[in-house]
C-alpha cells in the first residue's frame, strides 16, 4: 500500500487539506433486462456479419454494489447523457446479493455493460466476462498495485482506496485506552454503565461478520499462506490463537452491546451519529451517511484491537469492469464512459466531491477529505495497514456460509469455541 505513486497522489490531497480528507440506505433492485431494455442481447442485434457493430451504442447499463453512492451515480448518469448523448441506466441492489445477481445476469446474456467486482476471488471467478482495459488512457496512471490485472493486462479500474476499523466518538472513547482485548471489554462495560452502547455491528453480511473477521486473517504471519492452507483443510481457525481471541471478543460484543441482527446499516449509522453508540465497525465509506445528521462531535478511526493490532485494514474495495461478452459497440461505449468518468471535469468532480473517493489515479485531487478518509491516509502513509484478505476468500462465502453462523451465534448461547468450529465447518463446505 505504501507505493510511491499512491503516496504522491494522496500527498496532493493532504496539501490541499492543510490550506483549506471500499455492500444500506437505498435498496432498489435491478430493472428488468428483457428485450427492449438495452440489454447486451439488444446491442448484439446491431452487429454485422463479421461480429462488428454497425453503429455506436446509444445506451449502456451500469451495475454496482456500493449503496453509499447510489443517488450520486444516478445524477452522474443524467449528466453523462446530457454531455455525450449516451443513456446510462443504473441498476442498484442491497449489496448482500449483488454478486449472485451479477452472475445470473451475465450467464443469461442480460448482463450490464459496466459492473463492479472486488479484486481477488470474484475477479478470478468472473474472468471470462472482463474486458482488457489496458488501452485506456488512465490505465497507466493508476497508483502502484491498485489496478486489477489478469495475465499482465489491466482489466479493472479501482474506485478508490478504503480502510476500515473502529469508527469512534472522540468524546466517548480514547483510543490510547483501547489497545487490546481486555481494554476493549472494559470499554464496553463502562459505556454500558453510562447508558451508551459501546460498539456496534449491523445485520448486513459484511458489516456483521465479513469485515471484522478479516482482522485475524490479516494478522497471520503470511495471510495468503494461511488462507491457502485453510482452504485445503490443513489448518483450522479453531486452533489458531488470533481466531480464538477474536471469538472471545465477538462474544463480548454479543453479551455487552445490542443485538446487531435487530440493527440495519441505517440504524447503526444513526445510533452512532446521535451519540447512542460510542463506536462502530465501519470504514471511511460511511462518512457520506452522516450528512443526514447534525453530528456534534469529532470522530476518528482506530484499529480493531485484536491481539494488540495497531493497523487499519486498507485496500481497493471495488473496481470497474467492462463486460467482454457485450457487442463491440457496447464495449467501446463502456470504455468511453470510464474514460469520461476519470478524465472529464464532471466525472472527476463526482468522484472526488460527490462520491468522496480518495484519489488513486494521477491528476485527481480531493479538496475536502473527511476525517475518516484522513485517518485512512495517515495510516497508509505511515505504513500501518493490514491487507483485505477478504478479497481472496472463496467467492460468496460471507453471504452463504459465514453470515448464518454469525446469526446463530447472536441468537443462542453458542460458546466462542463452538462458533469457531462452525465457521471452520462452513469454510470446508464452501471449498468442496
Amino acid at each position: 500500500m505504501k507505493a510511491k505513486k499512491i503516496t504522491s497522489i494522496l500527498l496532493a490531497s493532504t496539501l490541499l487539506l492543510s490550506g483549506a480528507l471500499i455492500g444500506c440506505s437505498n435498496s432498489n433492485t435491478p430493472k428488468d433486462t428483457s428485450a427492449g431494455s438495452g440489454s447486451t442481447q439488444d446491442s448484439k442485434d446491431k452487429e454485422d456479419a463479421n461480429g462488428g457493430s454497425t453503429e455506436a451504442a446509444k445506451k449502456i447499463i451500469v451495475f454496482q454494489s456500493k449503496v453509499e453512492i447510489t443517488d450520486q451515480l444516478e445524477e452522474l448518469a443524467a449528466e453523462y447523457e446530457d454531455e455525450t448523448g449516451v443513456e446510462v441506466e443504473v441498476w442498484n441492489t442491497t449489496g448482500d446479493d449483488y454478486f449472485q445477481q451479477l452472475k445470473t445476469k451475465l450467464a443469461n446474456n442480460q448482463g450490464p455493460t459496466v459492473f463492479s467486482l472486488a479484486p481477488g476471488a470474484e475477479v478470478e471467478q468472473m474472468k471470462s466476462y472482463v474486458e482488457d482495459l489496458s488501452n485506456l488512457s488512465i490505465a497507466g496512471k493508476i497508483a502502484d498495485g491498485m489496478a486489477t490485472e489478469l495475465d499482465g493486462k489491466v482489466v479493472g479500474i479501482p474506485y478508490t482506496v478504503e480502510g476500515f476499523g473502529m469508527v469512534y466518538n472522540k468524546d466517548l472513547i480514547d483510543p490510547a485506552k483501547v489497545t487490546n482485548a481486555d481494554e476493549f471489554s472494559k470499554m464496553l462495560e463502562e459505556q454500558k454503565e453510562n447508558g451508551v452502547n459501546g460498539f456496534g455491528l449491523s445485520q448486513e453480511s459484511y458489516f456483521l461478520i465479513g469485515h471484522i473477521l478479516n482482522t485475524p486473517f490479516a494478522l497471520q504471519k503470511d495471510p495468503k499462506d494461511f488462507l491457502d492452507k485453510l482452504n485445503k483443510g490443513e489448518v483450522k481457525m479453531a486452533d489458531t490463537p488470533e481466531f480464538q481471541e477474536f471469538a472471545k471478543m465477538y462474544g463480548e460484543i454479543r453479551d455487552k452491546s445490542y443485538n446487531p441482527l435487530e440493527v440495519n446499516y441505517d440504524k447503526e449509522i444513526g445510533d452512532f451519529a446521535t451519540g447512542k453508540t460510542a463506536s462502530i465497525h465501519q470504514g471511511n465509506w460511511a462518512n457520506g451517511m452522516f450528512a443526514d445528521y447534525d453530528v456534534d462531535f469529532e470522530m476518528g478511526m482506530m484499529p480493531f484491537p485484536l491481539s494488540g493490532n495497531t493497523k487499519l485494514a486498507v485496500s481497493v474495495p471495488n473496481a470497474w469492469f467492462v463486460n467482454s461478452q457485450a457487442s463491440d459497440a457496447e464495449k467501446q461505449a463502456g470504455k468511453d464512459f470510464l474514460e469520461w468518468l476519470y478524465t472529464s471535469e464532471t466525472g472527476i468532480r463526482y468522484l472526488m466531491e460527490e462520491f468522496k473517493f480518495i484519489p488513486v489515479v494521477e491528476g485527481m485531487e480531493s479538496k475536502d477529505i473527511d476525517p475518516l478518509s484522513k485517518a485512512v491516509y495517515d495510516y497508509t502513509e505511515a505504513g500501518n495497514t493490514i491487507t483485505w484478505v477478504t478479497n481472496d476468500w472463496p467467492a460468496g462465502i460471507v453471504d452463504v456460509y459465514l453470515k448464518p453462523v454469525a446469526e446463530k451465534f447472536f441468537t443462542s448461547d453458542m460458546t466462542p469455541e463452538q462458533f469457531l468450529e462452525e465457521l471452520d465447518a462452513g469454510w470446508a463446505e464452501a471449498n468442496k
